[in-house]
């Protein structure tokens, strides 16, 4: 490990501690005034014989810095990425110039540039290294951008030497199963699925803030290619040059044929393939298409095969399934597999694909060097410059505010919003809506919003934000009656405009329409077929213009919240990526290869703040398909897409979710049910399936369990929203009353209700704490190198260890319970020690789930919405056998009032030694607050049959907002 001389540590300190705001200058060397220039927020450094000319160090804070390499002799055409809105801070730092070497000194870290290469190293106050940058980033020619390239455009890249066995985590949301990302390569791209947060974290407790809009490879920089660029292809006879491709009509051969790359990925325009199916099979009525032959591979180490795939599609090599998965025929995505060859190795392939009208490419990446596999690289494909933040702190929550103190703070949703929600695609018409919350209230299974979907506008007009009058004849009445329900009804609006619309009209005529998707003849897939455009949201009159328009047409009903959808912007499905940049190119900003990712956050920002000025009492609340960094300050939900009806997708969804979460966005949720399922849940021998009564019998059984198994995960997701196509969705659809899918989906929407006291203490926290919710083992378990990996399970706040089951008929599943502390089972109060594995019963009812021995848990009454009652009286559950501490986090639930400190917080302390609850005094206030309450005591110390009953109480105090002591034994 390096160490300075005791000497210059303690002239640097004694600087340190002597200085001002911009500290103090110790000049131990020969660099010149002109290489490094100082300033209040940092330094700048002149490289010679680099393709960096000038590199720039700013602090943020003590704990931040931000730093810039061009090649340009200036910063002046650094673009405003939209993520950042912190700006540089006079923190005090010293500078240590020394002949071969720049060090910068806060009071939380340690720059030093190597004033040779440009390299920058960074470490601790305690001289620890953190991070290291491995060279002073590459510069290319920009990546796939399909107009003319700008001068000053480069594709980029950085690479960092990081610590052996070091884990990364987060970069947004991806279906790729996996939470630790070290060793596996991660493409931070929009889509119907994926969001790009460009924000890593490490185990070793910093985060890399990736200041770019661009599409960008966390791993290896290389895009995708086919299989032949790593791998020499033998067909079915062993014959090089090509894989054997058998064309079929359900078990009738139409075709045989070798191709070297199995194309049908994209469309080039309308429904027009990029590469049509050949004439023998464009007619097929059950096309389904076999390759097969030998992989020879080119180089050692590992190859990671690329499935793009929709409609259903298997990958085997040497016999042995990798991959199994199926998406719905317009919607097709990645599945990857990880597979080690040796040079020369052959492995024979087989892939057999059902369209359904779906697409399939199989690709690949080939090994990086050995050396390159060691590094930690980030690569965009395109940018102005080298441009990053690191951000260090003392654990996982340090360096997610850190985050959120660069890119905004996450602004308070209404507490309704983690109440229960009711969604479809789609409520046809305005009673069925006014039925749907009706039946719910009937049935008494509580419930908070009701989602209105798409296609409510004539069907001719989208964009035009009317009501068809067919079917919504009365908007108002229509939200005014939802309200008598005591529900709050929530509307999509999406970015998209035919250009019949006058609402097209005024948008076009500034030039805020991106007009290329007309251009092209893509009509949609609505009725006949329209033609359409989206809006420029990176013009911020066109976005001021969007947002009248809303506030004219649908804002004055009194709509509750809005649901931004496809705000990718997903302009024609199935399309490439190149054309989708086309399309956004020019926008206001540059081109849509510069600001590929970028797209949902100007759009949210603006309606959040439109909405805002226009109710300012009411908090906005937005559900946004896409996102970008700095989503959360908007108002703002994301959720994981059009997801399908699978185990698989039900499993992936947990680690997106952990990964979300540890990028900085708290509020994130996914379609309970997954949004579509198999034709063999969508459709029976009667027809369409509504309710679960049209379903065949053979499929009732698991249809039911599934959606059983995703309702348990789901009451412990941040938001809780259940959404799809047919089969219907409500919980009277799903199963009877009185049956075990019923009961367990009720008893677990009551559960989240009991809840609401601790949940909304959560979401407090994640304005005035910077808190996460959904809580990845290693945030809370660090230094347990065996949670590290750990993809299926999470804390939900400080309290509960969740494990989703998401295999069909599995009625246990394994365990970890992490080592530092003890943890009780919840629904028997059966006590286990921590850093072993258990196999946990997993009933159909019930999930396994875990309690933090000294966890506190506050939970309220039996409501069928959030503000049907104050949580009065409040009951307490002490998990007893270590200290615990825990803060109650109290405001209105729906104004703007807590930024002003208008909020309480009652502080509770548990202590084993005394067996004493501690219910400390309240601090704060704010209108409506319940200042005197009952107060229920509840103790987990061992087995109890009502363990999970939150409707016992062993003791109860009145509290009027001074502390008061709660003692587990019996005088």
């Amino acid at each position: 490990m390096l160490r300075r001389s005791t000497f210059l540590f303690i002239a640097v300190l004694t600087a340190f501690l002597l200085s001002g705001c911009v500290g103090n200058i110790i000049d131990k060397g020969t660099a010149s005034k002109e290489q490094v220039v100082k300033d209040r927020y940092g330094v700048t450094v002149t490289l010679a014989g680099s393709e960096v000319r000038k590199l720039r160090i700013q602090f943020y804070a003590d704990d931040i810095v931000r730093v810039t390499a061009t090649p340009q002799s200036d910063f002046a055409d650094l673009p405003d990425y939209l993520m950042v809105n912190a700006k540089p801070a006079a923190v005090s730092f010293d500078m240590v110039n020394t002949e071969t070497q720049v060090q910068l000194r806060t009071r939380a870290l340690e720059v030093r540039v190597d004033l040779a290469s440009g390299k920058i190293s960074y470490f601790d106050r305690a001289d620890n290294p953190i991070l290291a940058e491995a060279n002073r980033g590459r510069f290319g020619p920009v990546i796939d951008e399909p107009g003319p390239v700008a001068a000053d455009s480069y594709s980029i890249q950085q690479q960092f030497i990081p610590e052996q066995g070091e884990a990364f985590y987060g970069l947004g949301q991806h279906q790729n199963g996996l939470v630790n990302y070290a060793g596996h390569d991660v493409e931070l791209t929009t889509y119907n699925l994926e969001i790009a947060i460009p924000y890593l974290v490490s185990s070793k407790n910093y985060g890399l803030l990736w200041n770019n809009a661009s599409v960008t490879r966390f791993g290896d920089p290389r895009p995708a290619a086919p299989l032949a660029d790593a791998f020499e292809l033998y067909d079915a006879n062993g014959k090089k040059g090509g894989l054997t491709v058998r064309y079929y009509d359900g078990n009738k051969l139409l075709l045989t044929r070798t191709e070297a790359d199995v194309d049908y990925q994209f469309l080039s325009h309308a429904s027009v393939r990029e590469n049509p199916l050949p004439p023998e099979a464009e007619k097929a009525k059950d096309l389904r298409i076999v390759i097969s032959g030998t992989l020879e591979a080119k180089n050692f180490g590992k190859h990671t095969l690329k499935m793009y795939s929709s409609g259903y599609a298997t990958l085997s090599l040497d016999n042995q399934q990798l991959l199994h998965r199926w998406r719905m025929n317009w919607n097709p995505w990645y599945h990857n597999t990880d597979v080690e060859f040796k040079a020369g190795e052959k492995k024979s392939l087989v892939v057999e694909w059902k369209p359904g009208g779906g697409y399939f490419r199989l690709l690949q990446n080939a090994p990086q060097t050995p050396a390159e596999e060691q590094l930690l690289s980030l690569a965009s494909d395109t940018g102005k410059a080298i441009d990053y933040f690191l951000v260090v702190g003392k654990n996982k929550d340090d360096v997610i505010s850190g985050y959120r103190r660069l890119t905004g703070k996450a602004v308070l949703l209404p507490k309704w919003a983690y109440g229960f929600w009711q969604s479809r695609e789609r409520y046809k018409t305005q009673q069925e809506i006014i039925d749907t919350v009706t039946e719910y209230r009937k049935q008494r299974i509580p419930i908070d919003n009701i989602v209105l979907d798409w296609s409510y506008w004539p069907e001719d007009a989208w964009g035009s934000h009317d009501f068809d009058p067919q079917f919504f004849p009365d908007p108002q009445g229509l939200v005014d009656k939802v309200h008598e329900l005591n529900a709050q009804i929530m509307i999509s609006v999406w970015p998209k405009f035919y250009p019949t619309t006058e609402h097209y009209k005024e948008l076009n005529v500034k030039g805020y329409m991106f007009n290329k998707n007309i251009d092209a003849k893509n009509y949609d897939w609505i009725g006949p077929g329209y033609l359409n455009a989206f809006y420029d949201a990176f013009s911020a009159e066109a976005r001021e213009i969007f947002w009248r328009q809303m506030d004219n047409k649908i804002n004055r009903f009194g709509f509750d919240a809005w649901w931004l959808d496809a705000v990718e912007p997903d302009m024609h499905s199935n399309i490439s990526f190149t054309a989708r940049k086309d399309f956004m190119t020019p926008n206001a900003l540059g081109t849509g290869a510069e600001y590929f990712n970028a797209y949902a956050l100007p759009h949210a920002e603006t309606v959040y703040l439109g909405d805002r000025k226009s109710a300012p009492e009411k908090r906005v609340f937005i559900l946004t398909r896409s996102g970008f960094g700095g989503i959360q300050r908007t108002a703002s939900a994301i959720w994981s897409g059009d997801i399908v009806s699978r185990w698989d997708d039900m499993k992936d969804q947990i680690a997106a979710g952990i990964n979300v979460g540890l990028s900085g966005m708290p509020n994130w949720t996914f379609d309970i049910g997954g949004f579509t399922p198999e034709d063999r849940f969508r459709s029976s021998k009667k027809g369409f399936v509504g309710p679960y009564t049209d379903l065949d019998s053979d499929q009732v059984a698991e249809w039911q369990e599934l959606n059983t198994r995703w309702f348990q995960f789901g009451a412990f997701a941040p938001l809780f929203r259940a959404h799809g196509q047919n089969p219907y969705r409500e919980i009277y659809n799903i199963a009877a009353p009185g049956s075990e899918t019923y009961e367990s989906i009720a008893w677990h929407i009551r559960l989240r209700y009991r809840l609401m006291p601790y949940i909304y203490s959560a979401a407090g926290d994640f304005y005035h704490k910077d808190g996460t919710l959904m809580r990845g083992l290693v945030m809370d378990y660090a230094q347990d190198p065996a949670v590290w990996n750990i993809s299926d399970q999470y804390m939900f706040g400080p309290a509960f260890l969740i494990n989703p089951v998401y295999e069909f008929k599995a009625r246990s599943r394994s365990v970890y319970l992490p080592r530092g502390n003890d943890w009780y089972d919840f629904y028997s109060g059966k006590r286990f020690s921590g850093g072993q594995t258990i196999k946990a019963d997993a009933p159909y009812a019930r999930m396994p789930i875990f309690v933090k021995v000294g966890a506190i848990v506050p939970t309220g009454p039996d409501i069928q919405y959030v503000d049907e009652k104050p949580a009065d009286p409040l009951t307490v559950t002490v998990y007893t056998g270590a200290n615990g501490y825990y803060e109650l986090y109290e405001d209105d639930g729906k104004s703007y009032a807590y930024e002003k400190g208008a909020y309480s917080r009652i502080p509770f302390s548990y202590d084993e030694a005394a067996g004493t609850l501690t219910i400390g005094e309240r601090k704060g206030e704010f209108a409506g607050m319940v200042k005197n309450r009952e107060i229920r005591v509840r103790w987990i110390s061992g087995p109890r049959q009502d363990a999970a009953d939150f409707s016992t109480q062993d003791t109860s105090v009145q509290y009027n907002g001074k502390s008061v002591k709660v003692s587990r034994f019996k005088s």
